[in-house]
């Protein structure tokens, strides 16, 4: 299969601290990386480590930045033809701070991500399409529009879109939170539904009905930055190569869970035997 991306692209600045801050107070003591992000490349990223044809649409400033935030995406053979390069707006970075115990907290300045447009998007996206709020609603409406296949919107962050969006996806992910914020709305489409629910595993619904739930496997988590949208990834290939709804939610949990296993998104995105080992195990 291939599946289009059309998402962010980000450099993440991951700063490994003793504890998270509070509100107005500065931690010391903290340890610098830097890594390829972003949900858009971190979920085209995970969909081709897991077997899929991957193309991804985006954009990244004119700046020392952009190379790193494409070179896993390159080395995994993804094709970014798709992606722009920004003459005036910067490279999107991710500022993360990580806690012993892989709890995060994530401030993003989108920088060329906000400047990817409807007039850059192919009039008509063939095959499956995944997608996130990264970028402005609009190009993500427009995207949607054009879609002739496969629909997966994961709704985070989460931001107002419109009903017609709701309804033509065939498959939205959202974690607690998003899920919250969206309300009954989420399942106003007739699509299935994906809540995530972070160590107790996920829940699929369809038509507000839960159909499947499973729990990922007992891992150490190291950093959980990449899981949700490793999940992502996972669950939108599992259920395009046919799987049954929990077989589909498993797979997807054990890819998450061996995200947070590892530092940094990109580089702790799993490859299809790691997911099949855990579950075998």
């Amino acid at each position: 299969m291939r599946i289009t991306v059309v998402g962010s692209i980000n450099l993440d600045h991951v700063a490994s601290a003793p504890r998270l801050p509070g509100p107005g107070e500065t931690v010391t003591g903290a340890t610098l990386a830097r890594h390829p992000g972003g949900k858009g490349a971190n979920q085209a990223l995970a969909a081709a480590r897991l077997g899929a044809e991957v193309t991804m649409i985006g954009r990244v400033g004119r700046d020392g930045m952009a190379g790193e935030a494409l070179a896993l995406l390159l080395e995994a053979d993804i094709d970014v033809a798709g992606v722009i390069t920004d003459a005036e707006a910067p490279t999107g970075v991710a500022l993360i701070a990580v806690d012993p115990s892989g709890e995060n907290q994530i401030v993003v300045a989108a920088g060329a991500n906000y400047s990817v447009t409807p007039e850059q998007l192919p009039q008509r996206i063939e095959g499956p399409l995944i997608l996130q709020l990264e970028l402005p609603v609009a190009t993500v409406e427009a995207a949607v529009g054009r879609a002739v296949g496969f629909v997966c919107i994961n709704l985070a962050p989460a931001a107002p879109v419109s009903e017609a969006l709701l309804r033509r996806a065939d498959l939205i992910v959202v974690n607690e939170t998003e899920a919250a914020y969206y309300g009954d709305l989420l399942h106003s489409g007739g699509g299935r539904v994906v809540v995530t629910l972070g160590a107790r595993g996920a829940q699929l619904f369809q038509r507000g009905g839960l159909i499947a739930e499973a729990s990922p496997p007992e891992v150490t988590a190291v950093d959980a930055t990449g899981a949700g949208d490793t999940f992502v990834g996972a669950i939108t290939v599992a259920l395009l190569e046919g799987m049954a709804p929990e077989a589909a939610l498993r797979f997807a949990c054990a890819a998450g869970a061996i995200a947070a296993t590892r530092p940094g998104a990109q580089p702790s995105l799993p490859m299809r035997d790691e997911v099949e080992a855990i579950l075998a195990g």
